[in-house]
């Protein structure tokens, strides 16, 4: 049973599940890694989580990649995975 733990936080008034990824997310196809949000999305909507999926994983030399809603990338870019981390509170299961 696949387990993640994920941020689920409310930032601007608005719901978001971070999600933090492996390293090799971010050399999957941007098919792939879209696809992967959405179903994320559905797991989470599915465990009674309100809110917009956001996948982050370590993209090399500090940074974090992401993918989000456009309107939410220079949010994105300002933090760095090690606040997603401290932001950690619940767990999604499947």
């Amino acid at each position: 049973m696949p387990s993640y733990k994920i941020a689920h936080v409310k930032e601007q008034g608005i719901d978001l599940i971070i999600i933090p990824l492996e390293s090799r997310f971010g050399n999957q196809s941007s098919a792939d890694q879209n696809q992967e949000c959405a179903a994320f999305q559905m797991r989470a909507n599915s465990a009674g989580l309100a809110g917009t999926v956001v996948l982050v994983w370590p993209a090399g030399g500090g940074r974090m990649g992401f993918i989000a809603p456009p309107k939410w990338h220079r949010f994105f870019q300002s933090i760095d995975l090690a606040r997603v981390m401290a932001s950690l509170n619940k767990t999604l299961s499947w």
